[in-house]
């Protein structure tokens, strides 16, 4: 892992995760088509606009999972779930590449819970909200689980 400044700059995908409609758990795919200015082919939250992509640490779900064990990637409705990499602590503006040719810009750092969503009623915290960021695709490409994650600036 490189590290810089004490900050672990460089992952892995640990998970990929699509839905079809908003509002639903999303599925875990193998692999998945990041489209340039879009993001993910087929996923309900793709489109033109600062949040394409959804980014979700494993280590932040690892917290959850001491309250709720069977939680899993896609469950916080992320599209990226990613591992050994400090997601949480990544800025605004920063460039984040992803497998051989996708690069992605951070939009936004966590995000208001409209709704508290099922994660929340059963334990009282829901990880995303402070710890999800989002990004828009900058570079297309494909991308698969276990692909590096590596941010670039």
């Amino acid at each position: 892992m490189n590290k810089n400044n004490g900050k672990i700059k460089t992952g892995k995908i640990a998970a990929i995760s699509i839905s079809r409609k908003k509002g639903i758990p999303k599925a875990n795919v193998s692999s998945a088509k990041l489209i340039e200015n879009w993001g993910i082919d087929g996923d309900a939250h793709a489109g033109n606009w600062h949040r394409q992509i959804s980014f979700l640490a494993l280590e932040s779900i690892d917290k959850m999972r001491k309250t709720l064990p069977k939680l899993q990637p896609g469950m916080f409705a992320e599209n990226i779930t990613t591992e050994f990499i400090d997601i949480p602590n990544l800025k605004i503006g920063s460039r984040v590449k992803v497998g051989k040719n996708a690069e992605l810009e951070i939009t936004q750092i966590g995000k208001e819970c409209h709704d508290k969503c099922a994660i929340y009623v059963k334990v009282g915290n829901c990880v995303m909200p402070t710890e999800g960021i989002f990004g828009k695709v900058i570079k297309e490409g494909d991308i698969f689980v276990d692909d590096k994650v590596e941010v670039v600036n």
